[in-house]
């Protein structure tokens, strides 16, 4: 299956505003790009890209003055199977987990589980461990928090998430990262494109918000918004939570004037070369 990606955004500031960009796709999907990634700035300006500690690519610029829009696209191919599931899949002793898993054990800046410790123990305690104690935690989030982009703010935490049982797809993630770290289970938040392949077109195209848990020695996608087997997941960045892999990360106010995402299944790789090249 060849998936065709990619992003506008036009961004408005009031003086040369620096910006650090995090819309690329993860590095580890770079083996599967049939058509590579196509960026550019209207204005023209200056850009470079370097990686974080997390490995995303970061894509660093000046945005002048005034409007700004910066454009992306892509193809991609993927394997068009939905999410694999490994009911038998086991939680790792903290004793045995590798060293670079034990960073998405810790509390961050929207997943406090200091505050959600108790709550997590009281809940899903008893539940047997391994794959059926994550599914129960997202399964629980799914049909907790209602999902309102009208409700959306920035600066929920999963705390707060859980009190006001409300949010878009990253509050579902927070919570549900910050519930397993809480039961010593290893758990990141992901954002990348998730198109409606395979499903019916509901709400306008976004970026998406993720989860994956580390189980039985590997990383394992769950989806507590959608909280369904989905086709055609494209990961942008992971990070502990929305504060480590914000979209784009301005160190100036600005103003999000204009924004669309694409995500969609296309057939004729030929066809879609020609029409990159004509894009540049």
């Amino acid at each position: 299956m060849l998936i065709r990606y990619g992003y506008e955004m036009t961004l408005t500031c009031p003086q040369p505003t620096a910006l650090v960009c995090l819309l690329s796709v993860h590095e580890d999907r770079a083996a599967d790009i049939r058509i590579p990634e196509t960026v550019f700035t209207t204005p023209d300006v200056a850009t470079s890209t370097y990686r974080d500690l997390f490995g995303n690519r970061c894509l660093r610029l000046v945005a002048p003055a005034g409007d700004l829009t910066i454009w992306g696209d892509a193809t991609i191919e993927d394997d068009g199977k939905p999410d694999r599931s490994l009911l038998g899949a086991r939680e790792i002793p903290v004793s045995e987990l590798p060293d670079d898993c034990l960073v998405y054990l810790m509390g961050s800046r929207y997943c406090e589980t200091d505050r959600l410790s108790q709550i997590a123990w009281d809940m899903f305690g008893t539940v047997s461990s391994g794959w059926g104690r994550v599914q129960a935690i997202c399964d629980f989030v799914h049909g907790y928090i209602q999902f309102d982009y009208m409700r959306a703010r920035s600066t929920r935490t999963a705390f707060e998430a859980f009190h006001e049982r409300v949010g878009v797809c990253r509050d579902f993630a927070h919570l549900a990262v910050a519930l397993c770290r809480c039961l010593n289970i290893p758990a990141r938040y992901i954002n990348g494109h998730l198109g409606d392949i395979g499903i019916p077109v509901v709400d306008p195209m976004d970026f998406s918000a993720w989860i994956e848990v580390f189980l039985d020695g590997a990383w394992h996608t769950f989806d507590p918004r959608n909280n369904t087997p989905r086709i055609g997941r494209i990961i942008v960045a992971r990070g502990r939570d929305a504060a480590d892999i914000p979209l784009i990360n301005s160190f100036g106010p600005h103003v999000l004037k204009a924004f669309r995402v694409w995500t969609y299944e296309v057939t004729n790789l030929q066809h879609m070369q020609s029409v990159a090249e004509g894009a540049v």
